[in-house]
């Protein structure tokens, strides 16, 4: 059994180690996305701890289309790019939520139509 196990942990580990898996990880189809996925976390840090009179909605709207386009262009390029793919997707929630907090406290929020 134990030779079993250790035959799958040693494949296993010269799959990671692999040729062509030591190319994808130095190229900047995978470090792009990686460092990218600072934008999503912010914003989904922010749906919790920003409070809504703060959110731009003009930058709101610019990352949601952002997000949009590259969602888009990680799909188009060849090899697809499910890694920018993914980074984008949950970015635009994120952001779509933020846009949902802006319109709600700018415009449909009875306390700040008294002010």
């Amino acid at each position: 059994m134990s030779t079993k196990a250790g035959s799958t942990t040693s494949k296993f580990f010269q799959n990671m180690i692999s040729k062509d898996t030591l190319k994808m990880v130095f190229t900047t189809h995978f470090w792009g996305p990686v460092s990218n996925f600072g934008i999503p976390i912010a914003a989904v840090m922010d749906l919790q701890n920003k409070p809504p009179d703060v959110i731009s909605g003009p930058m709101t709207v610019s990352l949601v289309l952002y997000s949009a386009v590259f969602m888009r262009y990680a799909m188009a390029v060849t090899p697809a790019n499910y890694l920018l793919f993914g980074c984008h997707f949950v970015n635009e929630f994120a952001q779509l939520g933020q846009l949902y907090r802006f319109v709600d406290y700018t415009y449909l929020s009875k306390k700040n139509i008294a002010n």
